[in-house]
């Protein structure tokens, strides 16, 4: 039941949103009452009273900011914009010792920055003001008592007022989020595209859920829970005319809604995420939005996650990593190809929803999309798939007892066996443990492979831009498959990585947080190597000459070794006798992997010293000069 206004006006509304969702959101405002709705670019306009504004901020899960329209003119020079601004009654609007700010976009030829249009439209606005009382508002871009939209182009002005204060995609809900987190109003539509709005379905399950925003944006829609009961603030509560009686009517409304919505007993929201830190951050999210009854967050790797006991349709929905910072594309197109296989033999009958910024990424996964829509977030262009996963679990899906490789792959297999054979000899000679076995060798599988102990190493050469991502990918999949069923190792055993050039302090950044740290031997050095947390393992296999031979002519003299990154030259001499050493590097990191590395040999460390120092400033210094 919508509460009568004692104000029968019509006011002009304008909603935002970002690119992509303005049919979604002019279906929403239809449902809450509002005429006139015409969509735009990145928003829609629409008429209604008092209430409806309220109405749209309370329950828009959709909309980023909800402007009043006050006026439009046309305007094409500073004083034409001045005068616009004056021809409005801001007493009407603004307490004269109030605050404002100003929201300015657009240009002409004479108003060229947004930062001076916005002062034009503060003097009028102060200039108005001051004369009819003496007094004038202040400038307040944190907590404004007003926030006034200008939206100038194409020769017009439009003038606004800002219902929303903060734009509505921040719920009051989420005070933790991960990396890359997706706004509140982006999964709303997420899920309504996926048709979670429609209820035909009471389980979702979110495999990569991040901060749990999916998994709360589906609870609020499930429930009938308005997304802006969490927040305390909005724009037009500080305004003259904010009619406080209103607004409670439709406070009280959505609480009871929100009482029923709660007495479900039928959702079940599970979701989880590798990252421990990451789950305690979403199980806090949750906890601030009352949702724990209906929300199951575990940390777990997404292959391990499982189809609910006694499910047998519900929705998938999930945003998978993306961005250089989160993973290079190889990684991110196995993280697919396993999702895609999670999909087909977890969630078989059931319908999935991924949204993603790699058209390519979302080849890999194997299943043909019926439907995709273009979202933004923020500036970041994703579009969102949807699949009807088949009805029935395929024989192919049950777990194989054996590989069955390609007739290429095949090649690529007999390959790494023979120069296993050739090379077997030469290792044992040599008494070391890690040693190149494959480097790119046939042209159509640009890998190289590189044995660390019980572990391997593959390092993928990126490919050629004019290669199609995912032909390159899947011969890289069949490498890493080939290569596991000859060195007859397990998946976790097999380490992908993708060789590039390092630039600047590239080799100095750490990639992952595994602290996946073992032992290895080399010519009676035992050191330290690491093959998931940086661009480097710790170990240079193609500097292994250089370190016989300084082992071999260390014995009794003192060693310098500059840029000495883990030390690993450092412990040949430590071994080879070496009187003592002096190791120099800027990476505390790395010095302290060449610390641990010479206690594993039993080294005496005041006679090795470890200075974190640039080597070039060193080496300048009068005493070290000279040596």
């Amino acid at each position: 039941m919508t509460p009568e206004s004692s104000n029968t006006e019509t006011y002009q509304y304008f909603v935002t949103c970002p690119k992509g969702m303005e049919q979604l959101l002019a279906d929403e405002l239809t449902q809450l009452q509002a005429e006139a709705v015409r969509l735009t670019v990145a928003g829609v306009s629409c008429e209604g009273d008092k209430a409806l504004g309220y109405r749209i901020c309370l329950w828009s899960r959709l909309g980023s900011r909800v402007l009043q329209r006050l006026t439009e003119a046309p305007v094409t020079t500073a004083d034409s914009l001045y005068d616009a601004v004056q021809s409005i009654d801001w007493l009407s609007h603004l307490r004269p010792s109030g605050t404002l700010s100003v929201d300015f976009n657009g240009r002409t030829d004479d108003i060229r920055n947004t930062h001076f249009g916005a002062l034009k439209v503060k003097d009028a606005i102060v200039d108005q003001i001051r004369a009819a009382t003496g007094q004038r508002p202040e400038i307040d871009k944190q907590q404004p008592e007003l926030r006034i939209n200008v939206h100038l182009a194409r020769g017009k002005v439009a003038i606004s007022l800002d219902l929303s204060g903060e734009s509505l995609h921040r719920r009051g809900y989420r005070s933790k989020t991960g990396e890359a987190p997706m706004k509140e109003n982006l999964a709303a539509a997420v899920l309504m595209r996926a048709g979670w709005h429609k209820g035909d379905v009471s389980c979702l399950v979110d495999p990569m859920c991040g901060s749990a925003t999916l998994l709360t944006e589906a609870a609020l829609i499930y429930l009938n829970i308005a997304p802006g009961l969490y927040r305390h603030q909005y724009g037009f509560m500080r305004w003259p005319d904010f009619d406080r009686t209103l607004w409670q009517q439709l406070l009280d409304e959505a609480k009871a809604l929100e009482s029923a919505g709660r007495q479900n007993q039928t959702l079940r929201l599970i979701g989880s995420d590798q990252d421990a830190q990451v789950i305690a951050a979403a199980k806090e999210n949750v906890r601030r939005a009352k949702l724990e009854d209906w929300i199951e967050l575990e940390t777990q790797e997404m292959t391990q996650v499982k189809r609910p006991e006694g499910v047998e349709k519900g929705l998938l929905i999930t945003n998978p990593p993306y961005g250089e910072r989160l993973g290079e594309t190889g990684q991110l197109m196995f993280l697919y190809k396993q999702l895609g296989q999670l999909m087909r033999t977890e969630f078989y009958a059931w319908q999935a929803a991924v949204l993603t910024t790699d058209i390519a990424l979302s080849r890999v996964m194997g299943l043909k999309a019926h439907k995709d829509y273009q979202l933004f977030n923020g500036a970041l262009e994703s579009r969102l798939f949807l699949f009807d996963i088949f009805a029935e679990r395929p024989e192919s899906s049950q777990p194989a007892t054996s590989v069955v490789l390609s007739e290429t792959a095949q090649m690529f297999a007999n390959r790494l066996q023979k120069n296993l054979k050739n090379l077997r000899k030469w290792v044992k000679q040599e008494s070391i443990e890690c040693y190149r076995v494959y480097d790119a060798d046939i042209p159509e599988y640009a890998v190289a492979v590189d044995i660390y102990g019980d572990q391997v190493l593959v390092q993928e050469y990126q490919a050629p831009g004019s290669i199609d991502p995912v032909k390159a990918f899947n011969r890289l999949s069949e490498a890493v498959t080939a290569t596991g069923v000859v060195l007859d190792k397990k998946p976790h055993q097999v380490i992908l990585k993708q060789r590039k050039r390092q630039q600047g302090t590239d080799q100095y950044q750490r990639q992952n947080d595994t602290g996946n740290f073992f032992v290895v031997q080399e010519q009676g050095c035992r050191l330290r190597v690491n093959l998931h947390d940086y661009l480097d393992t710790g170990l240079f296999l193609d500097h292994r000459p250089v370190r016989r031979r300084i082992q071999m002519l260390a014995s009794g003299k003192d060693m310098l070794n500059l840029f000495c990154y883990t030390g690993a030259a450092t412990v040949h001499a430590a071994v080879g006798g070496a009187k003592s050493t002096t190791s120099v590097d800027m990476s505390a990191t790395y010095l302290e992997w060449a610390k641990q590395n010479l206690l594993l040999n039993q080294a005496d460390l005041s006679q090795h010293l470890l200075i974190r120092e640039d080597c070039f400033k060193w080496l300048k210094t009068p005493e070290n000069g000279s040596l």
